[in-house]
């Protein structure tokens, strides 16, 4: 083989790498930019300071999580077969009748944010179902494989209790 055909192969394999993009090289998306976007809750589990376990919004939960790239969340989540009001106007609910459709659902929103070190989700309570997690931050170990995100350690600072969750990439 000639000089030039010996030092054109590896001059167009610099090329050829110089021409595909830097994602196929390794490089990952930082963890905001991959949490951003909107999840369908699939469990959430609680475990109290005692050790006892359960599941606040059934084995088959209904909610949603929607991180926004700007930094502002709302989550909501609940049991599918949580008791029917006598009325569709929630103004007209007793407050015994829309307490117990209260107890097995939560909503919050806030501002949120990511520690790329400790792979963990922070979010800040703006407003809440429960008045008293307003003004609180917490904080989840973020796990993803694929489409399936696991949010892992978030503590209720009322009661103390362990929350983890998983998610699934809304389609």
């Amino acid at each position: 083989m000639n000089r030039l055909g010996i030092l054109s192969i590896p001059a167009m394999a610099v090329l050829g790498f110089a021409l595909v993009p830097g994602s196929a090289f390794g490089q990952q998306k930082a963890l905001k930019d991959q949490l951003v976007g909107t999840w369908t809750l699939v469990s959430t589990q609680t475990t109290a300071p005692s050790g006892n376990k359960r599941y606040p919004y059934g084995i088959n939960p209904r909610g949603i999580l929607i991180l926004d790239a700007n930094g502002r969340y709302a989550a909501v989540q609940g049991r599918p077969d949580r008791p029917k009001l006598k009325s569709a106007v929630r103004l007209d609910a007793t407050k015994d009748e829309f307490g117990a459709a209260a107890m097995e659902f939560a909503a919050n929103f806030g501002t949120w944010s990511v520690n790329e070190a400790d792979k963990a989700l922070i979010r800040r309570y703006e407003g809440a179902l429960v008045p008293n997690l307003e003004g609180n931050e917490v904080q989840a170990r973020v796990s993803l494989a694929g489409a399936e995100l696991r949010l892992a350690g978030e503590l209720n600072s009322v009661t103390g209790e362990r929350i983890d969750a998983v998610y699934v990439r809304a389609k």
